[in-house]
């Protein structure tokens, strides 16, 4: 067990920042109609912050499932699947079969980032342990986003809700400020963003459409103009 106490521990800082984020996003579920044990569904069987955002606004918009909803998730979540190919080369042999289908449900950003930071091989046991509390702490933090919302007045909700903003732009500004070409890209993003916000036609593009073309576009200009080089061992 000292694999999985040892995950434990790693895995406590990862939930209670998840708790925060998650408590936004059972806000703005209860906020648009969703039942409390619907917003908790949602986060317990997705844990991405980025995709069950985006997947709230589509459904809100009475986007198309297909189309939009799977499309839109298949791109933000795609990471994911890199992530958990870069992270079986770290893994030991215990890492196999059904392990690595459940281990990879529970693959996050932070999840990758401390298992990476392991300088020997990983068990499954150590990262069941670093993924049972994230997964406890954005459930849990989605439910008290829910209970806490469903009597706040909708002046506090709403305001308490700018915070999951405030995460993302946390996440964008520090690697901007060090690489110019990740600059370039979030700026191409924003005008792109911005365009079909405001301006006429491109403004009758659904959200979850929007997300899909500014992501390939952004990227797209990102990988040919402005590659991040790789440094060298």
């Amino acid at each position: 067990m000292t694999d999985f106490k040892k995950g434990l521990k790693d895995g406590i800082p990862i939930a209670l920042g998840y708790i925060s984020v998650s408590f936004t996003f059972g806000l703005q579920a209860v906020g648009v109609g969703l039942a409390w044990w619907e917003a908790v569904m949602i986060s317990f069987t997705n844990i991405t912050s980025a995709g069950q955002f985006a997947g709230l606004d589509i459904m809100v918009r009475g986007g198309g499932f297909w189309m939009e909803m799977a499309c839109t998730q298949f791109i933000i979540n795609l990471r994911y699947a890199l992530m958990s190919l870069s992270l079986s080369q770290k893994t030991d042999k215990s890492v196999k079969g059904i392990h690595r289908w459940i281990i990879g449900f529970g693959i996050t950003d932070e999840i990758f980032a401390v298992s990476m930071g392991n300088e020997k091989e990983i068990s499954n046991k150590y990262l069941y342990g670093l993924i049972l509390l994230p997964v406890l702490g954005w459930t849990g933090g989605t439910f008290l986003g829910v209970t806490v919302g469903s009597v706040l007045p909708s002046v506090v909700r709403d305001s308490m809700c700018i915070a999951i903003y405030g995460m993302f732009i946390a996440i964008i500004v520090p690697p901007a400020k060090k690489n110019s070409s990740i600059l370039k890209v979030v700026i191409i993003s924003v005008i792109l963003s911005c365009a079909f916000k405001w301006l006429p036609l491109l403004n009758n593009v659904s959200s979850g459409f929007v997300i899909i073309i500014c992501t390939i576009i952004a990227a797209s200009i990102g990988a040919v103009f402005f590659p991040i080089k790789e440094e060298k061992e």
